[in-house]
C-alpha cells in the first residue's frame, strides 16, 4: 500500500490552498481538534449499527450508512432537522436526481462532546480557504463489506460532490485489501494514489478542484469476510443541495 502524504497540521490550510488537497493523520487530527484522538473511539461502535443502503442501482448488498445534517458556523455547530440525500445527476450520474432518505446518525455520535468541536474544526478549514460563513454539513456513515464479493466505496466511479469541502475520514479497515484513494486534478491530467490506513486520519479535498474515488475492496482470504469504514462529511455554502 502506497502511504499518503501527511501534512503536519500547522501547514494544512497552506497545502489545502497550494494543491486543493491535504492528508492530516491521526495526530494531526487530534492537533486540530484539541483533544486526544481516543476519545473518537467513543463513536466506533455506531458502524456496527448501520441499516444496508436500498438505492443501489448496480443491485449491490456491499454498502450501509446513515446520514444526518448539521450547520456550522464559527465555533456553533447545530443539528438540522432530518431531510434526504439528493445529489444532481452532473456529480452523481449513478444515484444522482432522487431523493434518497437514510436512517439518521446514532445520538451517542451526533451528541457526542467531540462531534461539534470536530466539525467546527473542519468548517475553520474551508473558512481559511473560500471566507469565513455558515457551512451546510452532510455528514455519510458508511460501511462498505465484502458480501458481495467485492465491494465498491464509490460505485459511481471518479466524481466531485458538489459542495466546497469533502473530509474523507478512515475509521477503520478490518480483512480486506484495495481501497485505494486517488485524488486527480479536475482542470489536468495530475494525479497521485495512496491508501489511508490509519484509523483517524483524514483526507480533506477542495471540492471544486479536485476529482477523487476510491478503488474497489476485497476480502483478503477467498472465503473470508471483511469490511471498510469511513467517515464522509461535505461542506457547502449556501445551502444544502436539492431538487429545484
Amino acid at each position: 500500500m502506497l502511504k499518503p502524504p501527511v501534512t503536519p497540521p500547522e501547514l494544512v490550510d497552506d497545502t489545502l490552498a497550494r494543491q486543493g488537497y491535504a492528508v492530516l493523520d491521526a495526530a494531526g487530527g487530534a492537533a486540530l481538534l484539541g483533544a486526544a484522538v481516543a476519545g473518537l473511539e467513543d463513536w466506533r461502535a455506531c458502524w456496527d449499527d448501520l441499516p444496508p443502503d436500498a438505492y443501489l442501482k448496480d443491485g449491490g448488498r456491499y454498502r450501509r450508512r446513515r446520514h444526518s445534517c448539521f450547520v456550522v458556523d464559527g465555533a456553533t455547530v447545530r443539528q438540522v432537522p432530518h431531510r434526504a440525500h439528493w445529489q444532481p445527476v452532473e456529480y452523481n450520474a449513478l444515484h444522482g436526481g432522487i431523493e434518497r432518505q437514510f436512517e439518521p446518525m446514532h445520538p451517542a455520535m451526533a451528541q457526542h462532546p467531540l462531534w461539534a468541536r470536530w466539525l467546527a474544526a473542519l468548517g475553520a478549514r474551508v473558512s481559511a480557504l473560500k471566507g469565513a460563513q455558515p457551512w451546510y454539513v452532510e455528514a455519510h456513515v458508511f460501511r462498505i463489506d465484502t458480501t458481495d464479493g467485492i465491494g465498491r466505496p464509490t460505485p459511481e466511479g471518479a466524481h466531485r460532490d458538489g459542495v466546497d469541502l469533502v473530509a474523507v475520514t478512515m475509521v477503520g479497515r478490518h480483512q480486506i485489501k484495495g481501497g485505494e484513494t486517488r485524488v486527480f486534478a479536475a482542470q489536468s491530467h495530475e494525479g497521485l494514489r495512496f491508501t489511508l490506513s490509519e484509523p483517524w486520519s483524514t483526507l480533506l479535498l477542495d471540492d471544486e478542484r479536485v476529482i477523487h474515488e476510491s478503488t474497489p475492496i476485497q476480502p483478503v482470504q477467498a472465503e473470508g469476510a471483511g469490511h471498510r469504514d469511513t467517515l464522509v462529511l461535505t461542506f457547502r455554502a449556501g445551502g444544502f443541495q436539492g431538487p429545484v
